[in-house]
C-alpha cells in the first residue's frame, strides 16, 4: 500500500494532540470559505465538488488569497480513474472532522493532473526529491503560500494511524504546527529544494560513447529487466511499457537492415506482446487494454482503460503484424478499435480520456464472471471452448470471480478439444457476442469524457499504423477526422489547447501535446496528403520552436514561455507512461525538417539530441524514446513521391511492405496548395507530371529525381 513518507522528525515525533481542536488557527481566515469546484469541467474535480472540504481550483486569485492570509496550501493532485485517489477521497475528504481541520488551517487546492500536467510534473519531481520515493497518485503536497515550494509531500495518507504513521487528521495538525513554529527550518529546506530543482536539467556534454555503443547499451539494459518466463519487464506488477517494446523492435529492425542477426531481441518483443494479448490485462470480450497487471502473469488487471495506453499499443501490435500475420494480434487490434469507436468517441470526433475500473463501488465488477453465468448463456460446445480457452476451468482469480484470460494458444485449445478450425471459430464468435450482450446489461464503468489533444495525437498515429497492418480504410478516415477535430476545436490559429470538453477548451497545451499532435499529423500525411494537415503541422512546429525551445542549450521545456512560471520548468527526457516530449518532438521535427527541407527544424532536433546526450548515456534503458530519435536522425530516409495519385500510391504500397521503420514516404500530388518542400522542382512539364518521380532526402539534402521503382528500391537498400 502506498503511504506518504514523513520528511522531518518533527512531524514524526512532535508531542501534539490529535484532536481537531488541539491547534488554534493562527492564520487569517480565507474570504472564500466554500467548495468552489461546482463549475469545473473536469470529472475528477466534479467528484470532489460536494465534499465538506473547501476545495479551490488552482488560480492566480486562489494563490494570492492564500499568500495574503499566510495560509499554507494543501495541494492534492489526482485523476478520476485512480484507485487510491478514490480511497483517500472516501476516507478523508468526505469526513467532516478531517475536512474541518483542513478548512481551519489550510488553503485546499484540488488539481486534475490530466488537465494540468505541468503542475503534476513539477510537483511530482519535487515530491520525489523530498521523499526519495517514486511517487504516485493522489499526489499530496503542503506548500509555502509565498514561494509555492513544498515543505512536505506524499501520496496516499491513511485516515487512521498505521504502522507508526499518524492518521491524516493528526498529520495535518503536526504540519500546521510545524509551519507556524518552525518556519525558518521549513524555509531553509525549501530553498535547498529550489536549488536542486534548478539543477535537474542535464548539462550539455560531449559524447563518451559512440552512437552504436549507446544504442546497444539501451538494448542490453532492457534485456536485463526482461522477464523471460512471462514477458514484460520486472517480476511483479507489470505495465506494458510500449516505449521499451518499440525501442527493442526498432533495434532488431535496424540490425537486420545492416545484415545483423538478433533473434533474442525479437523474442523479447513477441513474447511480451503475446502474453499481454493473452492475459487478463486485455479485455477479450469488449476490446481494449487495461492500465496494468497486478501480477507477474498478466492475468489480474487494474481495471482501468486509458486512451494513451491503447493508442500506443495499437501502433505496437500493428508494427508486429507487419512481420507476419498473427490471429491473436489481429484480434487485439480489431476489438480494441471497436471498443474505441463504440464507447470512447465523442460525437464531435475526438476520443475520451479513459474509463474507470469501478462500477457500483466495486473494482472490476463490470468485467468479472462466474462459471454459472457463462454456462447459462452458452450451449455445451460453446461453453467447453470458452471454459478451456479463457481458463474458467481453473481456480477463480479475483474475489471468487474469473477475469477471462488465455493460458494457451487458440490452436492448441481447439486441437485438445478435437474441434475443427471452422467450427471453433463460429462457436467462439457467437459465444463472445453473447457474453458481450450480457455484460452490456451491467452498470458500465464511468467514462471520463474530457478530450486531451496530446492523447488524441497519439491515437492518430495508432489509427494510421492499424490501417497499415489490416488495410481498413475506416480507420484512416477516423484518423483524418481526429485531426480535423483538433484543428477545429483545440487550435485557435496560434496556440493548441490541452483539453476540450462540452464545447469548451481548458488551458494551454504543453510540450507533450504539441509533440504528439505533430507526430500524428506527419504519420497521417505519410498515408494521405491533405493541405490542411500539412499547414497545421507546420504551424504547430513553428509554435513549439518559438515557445518551448531552449535556444541556449537545446532541448524543449515542458511549459511554454507565454505561461505563468512555476517553481521550475522541466525539460523531460526520461521514458514514462507517455513518451517524453523531447523524444517525440525531436523525431517529429527531424521528419518535418527533411520533408520541407527546413534547417530550423533540423537544427532544433540535432541540438536536442546534443543536450540530452549526457542523460542518455547515464541511463540508456530509461531513454528509449530519445535513443530511437537518435537512431532515426542517423539512418532515416524521407522519400517524396510525385506524379499521378494512383501511381504514386502503388509505389508507396510496394515500398512499405514489411517493417521498415527508417523509411518515411510522402505522396505529394502536383496540385497541392499547402507547403511544398523548397528543394522540389518548381516548374514541371506535363510529361514529367504524367510519370512518378521520387526524391530521397538524407544527410541534409535531396537526391536527384528517380523515375524507376527498381532504382528507388536500390537507393533505399530494399533490394
Amino acid at each position: 500500500m502506498p503511504v506518504g513518507r514523513l520528511l522531518t522528525s518533527y512531524c514524526n515525533h512532535a508531542n501534539i494532540g490529535t484532536s481537531p481542536t488541539a491547534v488554534t488557527p493562527l492564520v487569517r481566515p480565507l474570504t472564500n470559505m466554500q467548495n468552489n469546484l461546482q463549475q469545473a469541467s473536469s470529472l475528477y474535480l466534479k467528484q470532489h465538488a460536494q465534499q465538506p472540504v473547501h476545495w479551490q481550483p488552482w488560480s492566480d486569485s486562489t494563490l494570492a488569497e492564500a499568500a495574503a492570509a499566510d495560509r499554507p496550501i494543501f495541494l492534492s493532485i489526482g485523476y478520476a480513474g485512480s484507485h487510491w485517489c478514490q480511497i483517500m477521497s472516501r476516507e478523508s475528504f468526505n469526513d467532516a472532522v478531517t475536512a474541518d481541520v483542513l478548512n481551519q488551517h489550510f488553503c485546499c487546492i484540488k488539481v486534475d493532473r490530466e488537465e494540468r500536467p505541468d503542475l503534476d510534473k513539477v510537483y511530482l519531481s519535487a515530491m520525489q526529491l523530498l521523499t526519495q520515493h517514486g511517487g504516485g497518485w493522489p499526489l499530496n503536497l503542503f506548500l509555502d503560500p509565498h514561494t509555492l515550494l513544498p515543505f512536505f509531500a506524499g501520496t496516499y495518507f491513511p485516515a487512521q494511524t498505521q504502522n507508526g504513521q499518524p492518521g491524516f487528521a493528526d498529520l495535518l495538525m503536526r504540519l500546521f504546527e510545524a509551519y507556524d513554529k518552525k518556519r525558518e527550518e521549513l524555509t531553509s529546506q525549501a530553498d535547498k529544494l529550489s536549488n536542486t530543482l534548478k539543477q535537474l536539467s542535464s548539462p550539455v556534454l560531449d559524447p563518451e560513447l559512440t552512437d552504436a555503443a549507446l544504442i546497444s547499451a539501451c538494448r542490453d539494459g532492457l534485456a536485463e529487466r526482461f522477464d523471460s518466463a512471462e514477458g514484460g519487464f520486472g517480476q511483479s506488477m507489470k505495465f506494458a511499457m510500449p516505449g521499451s517494446i518499440d525501442r527493442l523492435l526498432k533495434h532488431w529492425a535496424h540490425l537486420r537492415r545492416d545484415n545483423g542477426v538478433d533473434k533474442d531481441t525479437l523474442e523479447l518483443v513477441m513474447t511480451t506482446l503475446t502474453q499481454i494479448a493473452r492475459g487478463g490485462v486485455f479485455d477479450h470480450i469488449g476490446g481494449g487494454f487495461f492500465r496494468y497487471a497486478q501480477d507477474r502473469q498478466w492475468r489480474i488487471p487494474h481495471f482501468e482503460k486509458v486512451l494513451y495506453d491503447n493508442a500506443q499499443l495499437l501502433s505496437l501490435y500493428a508494427q508486429a503484424m507487419k512481420l507476419g500475420g498473427d490471429v491473436l494480434f489481429a484480434d487485439a487490434l480489431t476489438t480494441t478499435l471497436a471498443w474505441l469507436m463504440r464507447e470512447m468517441r465523442d460525437p464531435q470526433g475526438g476520443f475520451y480520456a479513459g474509463q474507470d475500473g469501478a462500477s457500483l463501488g466495486q473494482r472490476g465488477r463490470h468485467y468479472l464472471w462466474r462459471r454459472e453465468q457463462a454456462k447459462k448463456l452458452l450451449d455445451a460446445d460453446a461453453y467447453l471452448l470458452i471454459e478451456t480457452l479463457y481458463a474458467l476451468d481453473k481456480p477463480a482469480n479475483v474475489d471468487n470471480h474469473w477475469v477471462l484470460h488465455r493460458r494457451d494458444s487458440y490452436r492448441s485449445v481447439i486441437e485438445r478439444l478435437s474441434m475443427t478450425q471452422q467450427s471453433a471459430d463460429a462457436l467462439l464468435s457467437d459465444a463472445r457476442e453473447r457474453l458481450f450482450e450480457e455484460r452490456a446489461k451491467r452498470t458500465p464503468p464511468i467514462t471520463d469524457k474530457k478530450i486531451l489533444s496530446g492523447w488524441n495525437g497519439l491515437l492518430i498515429t495508432g489509427l494510421c499504423d492499424a490501417f497499415d497492418a489490416l488495410c481498413n480504410d475506416a480507420w484512416l478516415q477516423t484518423a483524418q477526422e481526429v485531426a480535423d477535430f483538433l484543428r477545429t476545436h483545440c487550435w485557435d490559429g496560434e496556440h493548441l489547447s490541452v483539453c476540450w470538453q462540452d464545447g469548451q477548451t481548458t488551458g494551454p497545451a504543453y510540450l507533450d501535446d504539441y509533440a504528439a499532435v505533430l507526430q500524428g499529423l506527419l504519420t497521417l500525411l505519410s498515408h494521405r496528403w491533405r493541405d490542411t494537415d500539412a499547414a497545421f503541422a507546420k504551424a504547430l512546429a513553428d509554435t513549439v520552436v518559438a515557445l518551448f525551445y531552449d535556444n541556449d542549450n537545446g532541448g524543449f521545456y515542458f511549459i511554454g514561455t507565454d505561461q505563468p512560471a512555476l517553481i521550475f520548468n522541466p525539460k523531460p527526457s526520461f521514458d514514462e507512461a507517455l513518451p517524453p516530449g523531447n523524444a517525440v518532438i525531436t523525431q517529429a521535427l527531424h521528419q518535418l525538417g527533411q520533408l520541407l527541407g527546413d534547417t530550423t527544424y533540423l537544427d532544433a532536433a540535432t541540438n536536442t539530441l546534443r543536450w540530452a546526450r549526457a542523460a542518455m548515456e547515464r541511463y540508456p534503458a530509461n531513454h528509449c524514446g530519445l535513443i530511437s530519435a537518435l537512431q532515426s536522425s542517423e539512418s532515416d530516409f524521407t522519400v517524396i513521391l510525385r506524379g499521378p495519385i494512383d501511381e504514386i500510391a502503388q509505389w508507396r504500397d510496394a515500398l512499405t511492405k514489411g517493417y521498415n521503420p527508417w523509411l518515411k514516404i510522402y505522396c505529394l500530388p502536383y496540385d497541392i496548395g499547402g507547403p511544398v518542400p523548397d528543394y522540389l522542382p518548381g516548374l514541371v512539364s506535363a510529361a514529367t507530371r504524367a510519370n512518378v518521380s521520387a526524391f530521397v532526402f538524407t544527410d541534409g539534402q535531396a537526391s536527384q529525381p528517380i523515375s524507376e521503382l527498381a532504382a528507388l528500391r536500390q537507393a533505399l537498400g530494399l533490394t
